[in-house]
């Protein structure tokens, strides 16, 4: 009996390493075994062959939201001049090397991008099950601070975000009313459009009603293996968009998960790189276009 338990044990461990690192798609493809489309300066830098590519320099700042210090970095093109911004919001995974690159790859393509740290701002660990709803008023304060910069042009940003980012900036967008003042734009990657403290048929079955209150254009990419709860609750909620008339674009992308944007090299398939480069190319049309 003893040895059958050891057995077992050490099955599952083997069961928990292999699902920590299994990609999405377990068939091996030759392209993700050579993996010779890998490419440092997408990865790094968020250059894009065949188009315009900025160099990035990043800048550490602080801001004010009443007696909150809300810690943020400020990623903007090393070329001189007045470029058009953007607030990217990160999620429950916070800001790290990873999720970094994100911002920066924005930035790449010409923006000036404001990247809060709300976790930070108010000593909340990585990966939150629980929400603090005074983290999206960081978030709406954010969006001030982005248009004041000295090198921004235009009177208005659009929010890009991820995961539970994409809840804030919702929050900031309706609850706080920065689509009314600053925001003309929202862009998000598989979203949770569901507020997180809701009980568990909530995050199931329905959304987050303040998507009935969204008017700017929205924008959503998702991967089709996201977790199903998701995937249902943002299909409905662009389901009401349309049926309102908004019009929003939703984009979901074969053969990838969740997470495609910033998976990391030991894991990452071809299928993830061409989602990812695509999701930013668009994100950028879309951007440009509503803050023209």
């Amino acid at each position: 009996m003893k040895q059958f338990l050891a057995i077992l044990f050490l099955c599952s461990l083997s069961f928990v390493t292999m699902a920590s690192h299994e990609p999405w798609v377990t068939i091996e493809y030759p392209q993700d075994k050579q993996k010779w489309w890998w490419d440092d300066a997408w990865w790094d830098k968020g250059f894009i062959d065949g188009l315009e590519n900025h160099d990035v320099i990043m800048e550490e700042i602080t801001y004010n939201n009443g007696d909150t210090d809300v810690p943020a970095y400020v990623f903007r093109p090393k070329k001189p001049g007045k470029y058009l911004a953007v607030l990217f919001q990160h999620g429950r995974r916070g800001l790290d090397d990873l999720t970094l690159k994100i911002p920066r790859r924005i930035a790449a393509r010409g923006f000036i991008v404001l990247a809060p740290d709300v976790w930070s701002a108010r000593f909340i660990e990585k990966y939150p099950m629980e929400h603090d709803y005074e983290v999206e008023g960081d978030v709406a304060k954010g969006f001030e601070v982005l248009l004041k910069l000295k090198d921004v042009k235009g009177k208005k940003a659009c929010a890009i975000s991820h995961t539970r980012g994409g809840y804030m900036t919702l929050k900031a967008l309706t609850k706080h009313k920065a689509q009314e003042k600053n925001v003309a734009c929202y862009i998000s990657y598989y979203p949770h459009w569901q507020d997180p403290n809701a009980p568990e048929p909530m995050q199931v079955y329905r959304y987050a009603n303040e998507i009935n209150d969204l008017k700017v254009p929205v924008m959503v990419f998702i991967g089709e293996h996201d977790q199903y709860q998701r995937v249902r609750s943002i299909s409905e909620g662009i389901k009401t968009l349309e049926e309102k008339g908004r019009k929003p674009k939703f984009i979901v992308y074969p053969g990838v998960g969740r997470g495609f944007d910033f998976r990391p090299s030991n894991v990452r398939m071809f299928a993830d790189d061409l989602a990812a480069k695509d999701a930013m190319r668009r994100a950028e049309i879309f951007v440009r276009e509503h803050l023209k």
